[in-house]
Parts: C-alpha cells; structure tokens; sequence
C-alpha cells in the first residue's frame, strides 16, 4: 500500500513521500516540515503564510492520502523543482533511492499534466 499519483508523478510509500518533501523543505530553505502546521505532533505548528507564495508550499502543503494539485500550478511547481535540483545529492534510501532522479520523475509529471491542461491527483 503507498501512495500514487495520476502523471507519474509518485508512486511509493507514504513514508517515502514525506522523506522526500522534508528533504525538498530543507534544501529550499523552509523550516523542518514536521514543525509546520499539520504536520507538527503538539498541533502547534508553524504557519504556512510566510511561504504561500512559494509554488513549493503547493506539493509540501499537500496531504499524503487524496486530492490534487491543480493543472494551474503544475508548471509553476515544476520550474520550482527544476531549482531545487542541483541542491539535491545523494540517495534517499527505500522507495526514493537517488533524491535527483524521483525529484525529476515528479517534474516529468508535473509538465505532462501541465501540457495537458490536468491536474496532478493523488490516490
């Protein structure tokens, strides 16, 4: 059981997804992700108003289990991601094995929905 997404985008655990957007929250600069509102354990989390603007927040704001992103911010989101790239080294372990390549399969998706005019569903 895991979670996929319509694209290509993700197809991996749960546990995995969450690695992989701590590393993303990391390397982009925002604060720990279990500390941000909704993911924090005392439901004192931080805000998530400081960085709204951030196309990242999109994907890292996003729960783990069921709805999308919309075709809207695809392409917004992808052109993040490709930012984030040269930032990302090494490997993730388990599902998510080297950090470039998942990031990259997820941008892959991220166009395709954008060039279709889709939006990213998560299932």
């Amino acid at each position: 059981m895991g979670l996929d997404t319509s694209h290509g985008c993700w197809s991996g655990g749960y546990s995995a997804f969450m690695r992989w957007r701590e590393k993303l929250a990391e390397v982009a600069g925002f604060p720990p992700l279990r500390s941000m509102d909704g993911f924090s354990d005392d439901g004192k989390g931080l805000s998530w108003a400081p960085y709204k603007s951030d196309a990242l927040s999109v994907l890292l704001n996003h729960s783990d289990a069921d709805g999308f992103i919309p075709a809207k911010e695809c392409a917004r989101l992808a052109d993040r991601l490709e930012e984030l790239l040269p930032l990302l080294q090494g490997e993730g372990g388990g599902h998510i094995g080297d950090w470039r390549e998942k990031t990259q399969t997820f941008i892959d998706g991220l166009r395709l929905a954008a060039r279709r005019k889709e939006k990213v569903e998560f299932h």
